[in-house]
């Protein structure tokens, strides 16, 4: 009866004070809503519910937030009944993932406060990875839903800060049915917050990796690929890949930047070594062939096709304190990859990876310099989300 109480009491409590902070945000939100490009759509369907109707009742909901994450379920979606699914992000970049495997019944998820009358019954909650949205596994199962949170990890990095907050994961997990973890570590980890009925079955996004939607015409050329880069990692590679010219003048590299918004500054960073250096550079949204030194990746969609015809591979997000990003997609074409030494979000998929060159910020361009004594990358283990998905099944 006490345990039912505090349940209850903490209940409300949480939903009073996300409120306040709701209604203290609204006029920042609004502002970043008009000014800063990327949340122009985000914004006002997350805090505004701005044309983001709810989702239609009893179907198998499934939430996630980056482009990479929402890419990560795609095998999951494709062995349930499309008609069922119901799809969640929080980002720009993954909405526009999830829109085109249900564009009917993709949204926006709404900020917490505002679930309490958004969210209708669903047979079964599944959350990608780090999504640890008290209200929204709540009201999920409170409302009748199975829920499961999927590919759950806990990085080196982030652990100690969870467990500064273990008194509100436990409560959390009081809402979490089952949990399907990365590693031993990883379950470890969350059983110390609360977390039960924990399954390690290693990462999903092994299960089934992206392969190339189309051939692209290799260059005869040494192609490096700056892949997925982040805020500071550009200059570092442009700076290794000159140290190359001067060895390889026919050497060429393609910079893929993570984030769309960051296009633009890329280009232009880009454009001025280029200048600096009297290299050739131009824009692949203009010019889709690799006859140029540097090449700037500037749209959604081709990394996987940019994968497969790179000699080298220099994986961005690790260099800067990121936490690296997915070398499957690359390693399934044997290329060369090199790798900062911040790739803690990745340690699960670094592992069932032979061949990652893992290297400081000072020795890149040495190491980069060195391609030949790099070894091609093999994938040695999958990932069987079989078990997920007869989880599901079970509620339909």
């Amino acid at each position: 009866m006490q345990s039912l109480f505090l349940d209850k009491a903490f209940f409300i409590l949480y939903g009073v004070v996300l409120t306040v902070a709701y209604l203290i945000a609204l006029p920042f939100l609004f502002v970043l809503s008009k000014y800063k490009e990327k949340y122009t759509v985000s914004i006002p369907a997350r805090f505004f519910l701005k044309d983001n109707r709810p989702l239609d009742p009893n179907g198998i909901w499934f939430h996630s937030c980056s482009f990479g994450e929402a890419r990560a379920i795609y095998p999951l979606l494709d062995n349930l009944p499309n008609d069922d699914l119901r799809l969640s992000s929080t980002t720009q970049t993954g909405y526009e993932a999830i829109v085109q495997k249900q564009p009917e019944q993709s949204r926006y998820l709404p900020f917490e406060p505002l679930l309490s009358f958004w969210l209708k019954p669903q047979k079964v909650l599944v959350v990608m990875e780090a999504e640890f949205w008290y209200l929204l596994f709540a009201l999920a199962q409170k409302r009748g839903a199975k829920t499961l949170l999927i590919n759950a990890r806990m990085s080196d990095r982030s652990y100690p800060k969870y467990k500064k907050m273990a008194w509100l994961y436990r409560q959390i997990f009081r809402y979490i049915d089952e949990v399907y973890a990365q590693s031993e570590i990883d379950k470890e980890r969350l059983e110390s917050l609360g977390a039960k009925n924990v399954h390690v079955i290693g990462n999903i996004k092994l299960a089934n990796i992206s392969t190339s939607t189309k051939k692209l015409s290799k260059p005869k050329a040494l192609l490096v690929c700056a892949a997925s880069t982040h805020e500071g990692e550009e200059e570092l590679i442009l700076e290794a890949f000159a140290e190359l010219k001067k060895e390889r003048s026919d050497a060429r590299l393609v910079v893929v930047p993570r984030h769309p918004e960051r296009f633009e500054k890329v280009r232009q960073m880009v454009k001025a070594f280029a200048k600096e250096h009297r290299y050739t550079a131009h824009n692949y949204s203009e010019n889709e062939a690799f006859n140029a030194d540097i090449v700037v990746a500037d749209i959604l969609g081709e990394l996987v096709n940019i994968y497969a015809i790179s000699d080298i591979v220099i994986l961005g997000g690790a260099f800067a304190k990121v936490g690296g990003h997915n070398a499957a997609e690359a390693a399934q074409f044997g290329c060369k990859i090199i790798s900062g030494e911040h790739y803690f979000n990745q340690r699960d998929i670094f592992s069932m990876i032979e061949g990652i060159a893992i290297v400081t910020e000072s020795n890149l361009a040495r190491r980069l310099q060195q391609y030949a004594q790099l070894k091609p990358t093999k994938i040695i283990q999958r990932t069987d989300i079989k078990p997920i998905l007869d989880s599901i099944m079970k509620e339909i």
